[in-house]
């Protein structure tokens, strides 16, 4: 992070860091269709401590730190099929005590496993899946004789709707951002894009102006079942700005 103080805005400006919240995971809400999950975002509950709720059948208070630590390895890990193995790698526990752990996140939410399952069979049957903006990944390792190669071709079923989706949605919102600051004649710049981060050169005095513009095209661009939400922030430096 330390490497972040390097990249300085140009004078008189700031850098400003606008970061989609959990983007991922609401993708993954959406083209499931879980209730609990679309339930979640939609009442603008912490989906780590909704989880340990749900998993460890305790109430909001009741839920350590610990507990949502668990719950998020779990539910980010969900998204890439992670095994009881990798999972016990994260937490560090056994790879019984991880197995127990992911049967009874998907006793929790059958309609996730349901899904998953539809999703795989799917890239099976098409030899392909695709983004929410309908871009096409071929799968060629699901033809694989080999169990290791089907496997990781199991896990691009099931990541790539998710990430690629992101990058479908990211690209999206760059390119209507691009468009508004040029129409407008505002001098400030979007400089990079990082995983679900845009990072921009800000001058002081369009400081309300860019933040407002671009935390209203980034949490419109596309409608989902559950709302985006961006952070934003501002810095003399990259570093601060995150």
């Amino acid at each position: 992070r330390l490497i972040r103080k390097a990249f300085l805005p140009e004078n008189n400006s700031l850098i400003m860091s606008s970061d989609y919240s959990q983007i991922e995971l609401r993708i993954f809400a959406h083209l499931s269709g879980v209730s609990e999950l679309i339930d979640a975002f939609n009442h603008n509950l912490d989906i780590h401590t909704k989880t340990a709720m749900d998993i460890f059948k305790v109430s909001e208070q009741e839920v350590t730190k610990n507990m949502r630590r668990q719950a998020k390895a779990v539910n980010f890990g969900i998204l890439y099929g992670i095994s009881a193995y990798g999972l016990a790698e994260d937490l560090g526990i056994s790879p019984k005590e991880a197995k127990k752990f992911i049967e009874t996140y998907f006793e929790t939410y059958p309609g996730i496993k349901d899904y998953m399952n539809k999703l795989i069979q799917e890239a099976y049957d098409n030899g392909f899946v695709k983004t929410i903006m309908n871009r096409t990944r071929t799968i060629d390792e699901l033809k694989s004789t080999n169990y290791m190669q089907r496997s990781m071709g199991e896990r691009m079923a099931l990541n790539t709707p998710i990430q690629g989706s992101s990058a479908d949605i990211l690209k999206k919102a760059m390119i209507e951002i691009d468009n508004a600051i040029e129409a407008k004649g505002l001098k400030s710049t979007m400089l990079l894009q990082v995983h679900d981060e845009l990072i921009f050169n800000v001058l002081k005095e369009e400081k309300e102006t860019i933040e407002k513009l671009v935390k209203e095209i980034m949490e419109s661009t596309i409608k989902l079942n559950v709302p985006l939400e961006v952070d934003i922030e501002f810095g003399s430096d990259w570093y601060e700005a995150k």
